[in-house]
């Protein structure tokens, strides 16, 4: 991903053309595409249904031809029925309440950690937070993902992270 956040003021993919980021956007939509069909059968089911396969998208024009994943896909998937990855692989795992309904589930690999991070890191930096601010955490820290993916981005920004909320 290019230098450490504290250290460039943009990195490698903010640099880039709109030509080679769109290029760039499509190999990585691609993989996601085939990684899913290989390893989730809900997918396989999902694409056949709608007439494609991963190798269908050439373009990134091409994803609209693709099937949604629904609330209820989640919902009729748990708990693991949706992991593209061995349970062995999975870090964190943060579930919804079930109030409305079935509970969901989500699983965090050390990548999908680290990507998340970089993500929240970038979007901290580009709302003008820079290493050595401080950060006031404020979502949940319980169930609900924002609060973790929040405080793991300010850190990667090298920001003074206050986690302080209500969970």
């Amino acid at each position: 991903m290019g230098e450490s956040l504290s250290a460039a003021p943009l990195d490698d993919a903010e640099r880039m053309s709109p030509e080679e980021l769109r290029a760039l956007q499509l190999t990585r939509l691609r993989a996601t595409l085939r990684h899913a069909y290989d390893h989730v059968e809900l997918y396989r089911k999902k694409f056949r249904e709608a007439g494609v396969g991963p190798e269908d998208c050439r373009t990134l024009e091409d994803l609209a031809r693709f099937p949604f994943t629904t609330k209820a896909d989640l919902r009729d998937s748990y708990p693991f029925g949706m992991f593209a990855v061995e349970q062995s692989e999975v870090r964190r795992l943060h579930a919804s309440s079930g109030t409305t309904g079935r509970p969901t589930l989500v699983g965090y690999t050390e990548h999908d950690l680290s990507v998340w991070a970089e993500v929240i890191a970038r979007s901290i930096r580009a709302a003008g937070g820079r290493p050595g601010h401080k950060v006031h955490i404020s979502y949940g820290y319980g169930l609900f993902t924002g609060g973790l993916g929040a405080h793991y981005g300010a850190e990667r920004l090298g920001c003074t992270v206050i986690p302080a909320s209500g969970g």
